[in-house]
């Protein structure tokens, strides 16, 4: 009962400004320029806040390039692999500009897997490719199928 009571005295006190005035000594004692409270000239102050406004854009520049060129491998490899385009790949392109492409590791990677693949559609890969293959299972697997057919040839004909 004594809390309750103190409690609600005590708000009504500070309600009427004789026991609250240590918050608003708090608020008074805070500057109100940006520039005084940390430390620095208004010049200081605004030519801080131009170079933070700069650097903010260079920062957001660069990753919408690196999204961008991100965004150029993704539709590089939907193309590869013919999946579906992606209307959202295609916006981070036009919003970077025309200046986007893949970085140079990845153009490396990209042209080193067209010549392999171009090395195995060519006649001289798929002439490597038969040399890779076992023959012995080949001939096998044909006896058996020739087998087959002949078996399956002999229960419909009556003459064989």
């Amino acid at each position: 009962m004594a809390f309750l009571m103190k409690s609600m005295l005590s708000n009504q006190v500070k309600n009427l400004g004789l026991g609250g005035g240590g918050e608003e000594s708090k608020e008074e004692s805070t500057p109100s320029d940006p520039a005084a409270a940390a430390g620095m000239t208004r010049e200081e102050y605004e030519e801080y806040q131009k170079q933070m406004v700069e650097e903010k854009m260079e920062r957001d520049a660069a990753f919408a390039q690196k999204k961008a060129e991100r965004a150029c491998l993704r539709v590089h490899l939907r193309e590869k692999y013919r999946l579906p385009k992606s209307e959202l790949d295609e916006n981070q392109i036009q919003m970077a500009g025309d200046d986007v492409g893949l970085p140079e590791d990845l153009q490396k990677m990209v042209a080193q897997d067209q010549e392999e693949e171009e090395d195995k559609d060519s006649i001289l890969g798929q002439l490597q490719n038969i040399q890779n293959m076992d023959m012995d299972a080949i001939k096998e697997k044909a006896q058996a199928t020739f087998t087959e057919m002949k078996q399956a040839a002999e229960q419909k004909c009556s003459v064989m």
